[in-house]
């Protein structure tokens, strides 16, 4: 616990003097638009009274968060290994991955909601879409980049089929997943939160665009505190679980 505030000192006195920053300039002057820019305390009241339906599209918004990310997770990391392991193919297709990876998933909005029977299916697939490519990539390049003599011990001590992907070609490509999974998390928020504002009835973006059509921007303020923490969280748990599976890497490093 020393250790936590020992590291977070700076980044904790830093959050502080911006809320004191806001508190002095939205209840001491007149620069801003108090509708636009409430006081804190309107901001805390806000969050208050809207704990519950925060919780509420935090759970909605997980619904389609988790299936989405686990979908991608498995065809991410299988595909990637396919085609990281088969050159020919990675060939024929790369130029494929080159032109459909950088398309922003919002841009599949319109066909997902065409195509698919529910919003939260459209949903899904448009954060699936999203997640897919950093994972799917990340594990193409960590294959590729496996130094050779990993491959030479396998041969030598005979290790093929199920246990050549298990004990080899996964550990030693795992820093690259899970840097392509930490990209694919990121952007999933960003996607969810767009995609939640198109016929969404509940989520973390549902709550925010709700009450910017009202301009009740002191709930407004408040969803994005609640989102950012909740996200923050999220994050620094990846990364713990990340750390945890790298473990050798730490120890390599030492």
């Amino acid at each position: 616990m020393a250790n936590f505030f020992k590291r977070y000192s700076i980044t904790a006195v830093i959050a502080f003097l911006l809320v004191a920053a806001w508190v002095i300039i939205t209840t001491y002057s007149t620069l801003l638009n108090p509708v636009i820019f409430p006081p804190a305390l309107d901001i805390v009241k806000a969050f208050i009274s809207a704990v519950g339906e925060l919780i509420q599209g935090f759970f909605s918004s997980m619904g389609l968060l988790i299936p989405a990310l686990a979908g991608a997770l498995v065809t991410g990391i299988g595909g990637g290994l396919y085609f990281g392991l088969h050159e020919k193919g990675r060939a024929i297709f790369s130029p494929f991955f080159h032109t459909f990876s950088p398309l922003p998933p919002t841009l599949f909005i319109p066909y997902a909601i065409a195509l698919l029977p529910t919003f939260k299916s459209a949903s899904i697939a448009i954060l699936f879409i999203g997640a897919f490519w950093p994972i799917f990539l990340g594990t193409i390049q960590g294959v590729i980049l496996i130094e050779k003599h990993y491959w030479d011990n396998a041969k030598t001590i005979g290790v093929r089929g199920k246990d050549f992907i298990w004990k080899i070609v996964l550990p030693a490509s795992a820093p690259h997943i899970l840097s392509g999974t930490g990209t694919a998390l990121t952007l999933s928020f960003i996607v969810l939160m767009m995609a939640e504002m198109f016929g969404a009835q509940s989520g973390m973006g549902h709550f925010i665009v709700y009450y910017t059509d009202f301009s009740q921007y002191d709930y407004v303020l408040a969803g994005l505190i609640f989102n950012s923490i909740i996200i923050l969280m999220i994050i620094i748990l990846f990364e713990k679980v990340k750390k945890r599976m790298l473990f050798w890497m730490n120890l390599k490093s030492e």
